[in-house]
């Protein structure tokens, strides 16, 4: 066994893993996995600077991080840096600010980098398993953009596009600093225009149509999920390879869309961080699944943090 602590540092959270891993037999033990909302890609799509305001809520939780990795005696960290940090003009900032709390300086990966680290955190598990076709489309919705990969039991093709939850909100629903609540009709279309056209770039790489088996990861996708459940708070076992249906992601899309931000706040499994995202989020999952005529997506908590674990094993 091999004890690692992987970071995943995106647009709109950060998170950490710590993990036993034995790469002979595939087994990976948790110890400890947690997230914080940072928000790090604060008005990069407008400003192309990471805010200081998001980089002192950024550093804040690598200082919580850095205890946790102390304390359970990880021998090796990676940390993976993503969008909003690929985007931000003062990356080195940054860097800078990482290095100091960790130790270690993050890897400002490409998106096809993201796109094999989502891959392999997410498919581990399902190997051997006869009621899921391959090939299998893995889907991470971010906050700033969504990966798109297609494998069997390895990548086969990879795309990364601009397009993720907070980059179509602030993109599409703020006006004069305040999210729209909810947003109007020619928004929506506009933001739902944009998420097609990201799509089209996708297929350009990536065959979607070829997908057997659609897996959804990152923080839109299990949020869906847990309201499709029903659940009053939120349980990762129960979300982990649930199965939520076309039907009811385009019903909870559009009640999403539709409702203020005090229901959102209200809904039991919302994480604060998620009140003004979770629609445009939605909308992207929503729009992958109605384009490849998927019937469901299967629902993962293992993701490109675990994937990232994986490659420092």
């Amino acid at each position: 066994m091999t004890r690692v602590a992987a970071v995943d540092c995106g647009t709109n959270s950060i998170r950490l893993l710590v993990a036993d891993l034995d790469p002979a037999t595939g087994e990976l033990t948790e110890l400890d996995r947690r997230m914080t909302i940072v928000r790090l890609g604060q008005g990069v799509d407008r400003t192309g600077r990471l805010a200081d305001e998001a980089l002192e809520r950024t550093f804040a939780a690598c200082r919580e991080y850095a205890g946790v990795i102390r304390e359970l005696k990880a021998e090796r960290t990676r940390f993976v840096a993503t969008s909003a940090s690929r985007d931000a003009e003062n990356r080195a900032d940054f860097v800078r600010g990482v290095v100091e709390i960790l130790g270690v300086e993050p890897e400002v990966i490409s998106g096809d980098q993201e796109a094999e680290f989502s891959f392999t955190g997410a498919t581990k598990e399902l190997t051997g398993r006869d009621d899921l076709a391959k090939p299998y489309l893995v889907v991470d919705i971010g906050g700033g953009s969504t990966e798109f990969v297609v494998g069997e039991d390895r990548v086969r093709a990879a795309r990364s596009v601009d397009v993720g939850c907070v980059r179509m909100t602030e993109r599409h629903l703020v006006r004069d600093g305040e999210v729209s609540d909810p947003p109007a009709a020619d928004r929506i279309a506009a933001m739902k225009a944009d998420i097609e056209a990201a799509l089209d770039l996708a297929e350009e790489t990536v065959p979607l149509g070829e997908a057997k088996t659609l897996v959804g990861l990152a923080g839109s996708v299990t949020t869906v999920a847990a309201i499709a459940l029903g659940l009053q708070e939120y349980d990762w076992s129960v979300i982990h390879h649930s199965r939520i249906s076309l039907e009811r992601v385009q019903e909870i899309t559009d009640e999403l869309l539709t409702s203020t931000h005090e229901q959102r706040a209200a809904i039991p499994v919302m994480h604060p961080g998620r009140v003004d995202v979770i629609a445009a989020g939605a909308l992207v999952l929503r729009s992958i699944m109605e384009r490849i005529g998927a019937q469901e997506v299967v629902v993962s908590e293992h993701d490109i943090l675990d994937g990232i674990a994986w490659s420092v094993a």
